[in-house]
């Protein structure tokens, strides 16, 4: 395992700022959606939003801190972020029935509003993102915690 770390030493340094990268793109993205192309984002949309937005803050003040600690704080909104867009996944994929949508009536979570490659949805997106983000934390936390 100590091999493995070394290994991935030099990438890792970049971690937190991978992680930074992707949270803020990911905010400029689901502005760019609601904001430019006025697609109106439903409940579980806004929950996600609410857990990635942080971690640009949360991040990007690590990286001026140069505080190794990042993770731990991101730690809970990245798995949160990961449950509630795993969860908004699987409804819009059709697995879980329509009938436990905790959403409004207005805009409704299973109605897929942007879809690339006939699966891929903005809540994919985002729990793609949020696990990026998780992984790229924890290879920077390990590799920080092992040298």
């Amino acid at each position: 395992m100590q091999k493995l770390f070394k290994t991935i030493a030099p990438i890792a340094d970049y971690g937190l700022y991978a992680a930074f990268t992707l949270a803020l793109l990911s905010m400029l993205t689901s502005l760019y959606f609601s904001e430019v192309v006025h697609l109106v984002p439903c409940q579980l949309c806004w929950w996600g939003r609410i857990m990635m937005y942080p971690l640009v803050a949360i991040i990007g003040t690590s990286i001026l801190r140069r505080d190794n600690a990042a993770g731990y704080y991101a730690a809970p909104l990245v798995g949160l972020g990961i449950l509630i867009a795993g969860y908004h996944s699987l409804l819009q994929w059709k697995i879980i029935p329509e009938g436990i949508i905790p959403c409004s009536a207005s805009v409704s979570c299973a109605n897929v509003t942007w879809q690339l490659f006939g699966f891929v949805t903005i809540p994919f997106l985002e729990f793609l993102t949020f696990i990026a983000i998780g992984v790229s934390l924890y290879v920077y936390h390990a590799t920080r915690t092992r040298a």
